[in-house]
Order: C-alpha cells, then structure tokens, then sequence
C-alpha cells in the first residue's frame, strides 16, 4: 500500500513539475510590465506606445512600464526586447520601420525580424503627409513637383535620418513623381520639422500623427496625405494620390511585439486586452483626432501584415539605393 502510495505521489509530483510554464501563463501578470519603445520620447512610437500601455495597466492589473531605448532606426530596442525572457514581462512596440530595417541595415541587425519575435497585436495606422513651409510658393503637390522639375537638385527636405520612415516616404515620393529633391538628415523627427519650420529646408514627410499640431497652429502647410483616401482630421487636404502623384501611398503603423517563445496563452490574453482596448471610444477618437486610425487584426493576420510591408519598402530601399551610413 505504501509503495503504491508512494508511487502514485511521485507521479502526482512530476505531474506539477510539467506544469509550472502553464500555471505561470494562467496567472499571467503577478508583476510590471516593460513594454520597449525603440525610439525617442515624444514621436508618433511613443506617443502611441504611452497611449495604449495607460490602458493596459488597467486590463492586465499590473503597471506597464515605458522603456525608451532609442538608436540606429529603432534597433537597439528591438535587440534589446530580442534577448529578454519570453516569459511576457517584455513587449516591443514597432512600427512600419521594421519592415524596412532588414533592408537597409541587413549586415548590421543583431536578431532577425521573421524568428525572433512573435506577433501580438497591431494597434493603429497612419499616413504620412507632405507638408512645406508657409512661406514657399508651391500651394499644391503639383505646383510643388513643378518647382522641383524646374529646379533640380534645389528643393531640400527633412528627415528623421537615414532610413526613417520620412526619408522612406519621401525617396518613394521623388521616385514616383520623377524629380530630384535632396535629403537633409536629422536626428530624429523633432529636429526635422523645426528645420522646416525655420525655412533651412523646404519640405517634410512624416507621420501625419507628429505632422498635425504644427500644421494646426499654421507653421506647416499640407499639400498632401499618404492614406488612400482623405482623412478626417484634414478633410479640406486631399490625397498625395489624386493631388498629382497617382498610386503614391505611404502608412505609418503600430503594433506590439514578443520575444519568440513566448507562451501561447500569454500572446492571446494580451491580444485580448488590446482589441478591448481599441474598442474603446475614447481611444479610437484619440487615433482620429490625430490622423490615425485603430486597427484589429489577429496576431497571424499582423505576423503576415509585416511580411507584405516588408517586401513593399524592400522595393522602395532598392529602387531608392538607400544603404546604412
């Protein structure tokens, strides 16, 4: 009796000890989150970042802590959240430069974008929009690209730096329309639009979700908008398409990423907590508000939402001759 007794316990103990990795994922969260923004504070990333991981400190329960690792177009964020435990402690935020990252810094990435994370949730999308100083004569993108033929290589534009989604958005503009504008780098979004601002440079293409509170206050003017169709937040603006350059289209994107490994019940339990949270009225008005929209999707549908966008600016760095400096 006794040896059966103890026969049947030292199954029931292996038994638990098979079991850990499910009971930890069922009682997922019991601590903080951090939740990786690869780029600076105060850009469309992290503005859309802090947005959500607000709410989702109330659906999971436990704070979602925001942790900002800027450098080399959002890499070392990405690499950083690459290494940590799959254990859904650590969350990446990206952004549609993870599409094109592969293309341009190949032989620098210290992880791989196709097997080191796995989908989660996508949370938004936003076009870019072509946006001038005030001061410049161009009141339209055709009046603009017209400029930029008859003077070539004159009219500059600002960018957040080499392979940032503005100088991507752009090089696919001056590719399609046939002009020859040239690129004046910055480091970061912020630094890129002040530029303009101050009139050194010309242009700017950028998230219309960083883009709007300049072109509100009128020190930007908006000839254009990257979406297929006009936006609410400036419905008076029409489309980069229909304006001059058919078939142009260029969106930012959000979305929230996990290290691969990452268990199961862990992804779905926080796919579950964002889709509620971008259901919710408020945020979804804070998207449009800004030129953005929510967007739901299940985590395979996002896992093959990348891979399209991938191959799309994979076309554009090729085309553009775009290489890491």
């Amino acid at each position: 009796m006794c040896n059966r007794q103890s026969i049947v316990l030292s199954a029931f103990a292996l038994f638990l000890a098979a079991c850990p990795p499910l009971a930890g994922a069922a009682s997922y969260p019991t601590k903080p989150v951090r939740l990786i923004v690869p780029f600076p504070p105060g850009g469309s990333n992290d503005i859309v970042g802090r947005m959500i991981g607000a709410e989702l400190t109330n659906k999971l329960g436990q704070q979602v802590v925001i942790d900002n690792r800027a450098g080399a177009g959002g890499m070392i964020g990405s690499e950083i959240a690459s290494k940590a435990a799959p254990d859904g402690y650590t969350l990446l935020i990206i952004s549609v430069a993870y599409a094109y990252n592969p293309s341009i810094f190949k032989s620098r990435l210290k992880f791989d974008p196709a097997k080191s994370f796995t989908p989660v949730a996508i949370l938004g999308t936003g076009p870019n929009a072509l946006t001038v100083n005030p001061k410049l004569a161009a009141k339209s993108v055709k009046e603009l690209v017209a400029m930029a033929k008859a003077k070539p290589g004159v009219l500059n534009y600002a960018s957040a730096g080499i392979g940032s989604f503005q100088h991507l958005g752009t090089e696919m503009f001056r590719i399609m329309a046939g002009i020859n504008i040239v690129n004046v780098p910055f480091k970061g979004g912020g630094p890129a639009m002040a530029d303009v601002i101050a009139g050194n440079t010309q242009m700017c293409m950028g998230s219309l979700l960083q883009l709007i509170p300049h072109i509100q206050s009128g020190r930007l003017r908006p000839l254009g908008v990257g979406s297929k169709t006009r936006t609410s937040a400036l419905p008076d603006v029409p489309t980069i398409a229909e304006a001059g350059v058919p078939g142009y289209e260029a969106n930012n994107w959000w979305g929230i990423m996990a290290p691969a490994g990452t268990p199961a019940s862990v992804v779905k339990r926080v796919h579950a907590d964002v889709a509620a949270i971008l259901a919710m009225p408020k945020i979804q008005k804070r998207f449009e508000s800004q030129g953005a929209a929510a967007v739901s999707m299940s985590s395979a549908e996002f896992g093959q939402f990348i891979k399209t966008e991938t191959a799309k600016w994979g076309k554009v760095v090729r085309e553009a001759g775009i290489k890491a400096q």
